[in-house]
């Protein structure tokens, strides 16, 4: 491990250390990118950083939170109408700007996001346009030939995840309580369905599509790899090495794809119909 690696670790530690209100995504961006300078131009809620994986380059970038936005919807983490746009630019200018090399940069999406940020100004100044254009940007990185890589170090919830990380060739998370994935917090589901939390937390235990954690959401297939660490929020060395080797492990295995597409994803326990409902299709496409 080098200097400006260990520094990273330490700085990420004493942020979160010093500050219980700092989230995992910027812990782990300033470990993964080994502190590096964050690319000028952004709000404070969305930090992108240039900056070596396995000895080339890479782009990470993470949503975090911005006690001080002008969008109180959007002061915890969540992605809204300026995140959306943000997210959306951080990746088309790795896209403009390798668009004539034969080695595209690999594109890493820290993901810890409890939500979209929901209110009626967002809703008026077009939140929907400002996400789709973010996973836009993430889908056209993936199909123009960038490795995209999602690291899940924190909640993942409803369109946030979606504009952020989901469009990744391939997931990885976390394997610890704190990763949780779902379409809506538990409050607001509980207020659709009808349910108290605790009664929603029982059918969940039964029902892997309806629960949060993390363990669940893997025997839908959509995960490539859970990872074990000991330290999620405030990652240390080895926790480091750990995670930097899964992504080089999933650059690897992108890389080694020749249909470079989501189809990995069909592979879960709890999704073998979704499997055979699409060859069904295939087979009368075909005909």
């Amino acid at each position: 491990m080098n200097i400006a690696t260990a520094t990273a670790i330490a700085t990420a530690t004493e942020t979160e250390t010093a500050n219980p209100a700092a989230s995992r995504g910027a812990a782990w961006l300033a470990a993964l990118s080994g502190n590096a300078a964050r690319v000028a131009g952004y709000p404070a809620s969305v930090q992108v950083a240039d900056a070596a994986l396995g000895g080339q380059p890479a782009r990470f970038v993470a949503l975090v939170p911005d006690p001080a936005s002008a969008w109180p919807r959007a002061r915890h983490g969540e992605a809204g109408v300026i995140e959306g746009w943000s997210l959306a630019r951080a990746v088309h200018e790795v896209v403009q700007a390798d668009r004539d090399t034969a080695i595209k940069r690999p594109v890493v999406a820290i993901v810890d996001t409890p939500s979209q940020a929901y209110g009626r100004r967002e809703e008026a100044f077009g939140i929907h346009q400002s996400l789709a254009g973010a996973a836009g940007a993430y889908a056209q990185a993936r199909l123009r030939g960038h490795p995209v890589i999602a690291l899940l170090v924190g909640p993942a919830m409803s369109g946030a995840f979606l504009a952020h990380g989901y469009q990744a060739n391939r997931l990885l998370a976390l394997d610890d309580a704190g990763v949780e994935v779902h379409a809506m917090g538990k409050q607001a589901a509980a207020r659709i369905t009808m349910r108290s939390v605790e009664d929603l937390e029982t059918f969940a235990a039964s029902v892997p599509p309806m629960a949060y954690d993390i363990g669940s959401y893997a025997t839908l297939g959509l995960l490539w790899r859970r990872i074990r660490v000991g330290h999620a929020a405030a990652p240390d060395a080895a926790d480091l090495d750990t995670v930097q080797g899964a992504l080089l492990a999933a650059l690897a295995d992108i890389l080694a794809d020749p249909q470079r597409d989501l189809r990995s994803r069909l592979g879960g326990p709890n999704r073998q119909a979704s499997g055979r409902v699409r060859e069904v299709l295939a087979r009368q496409w075909d005909d």
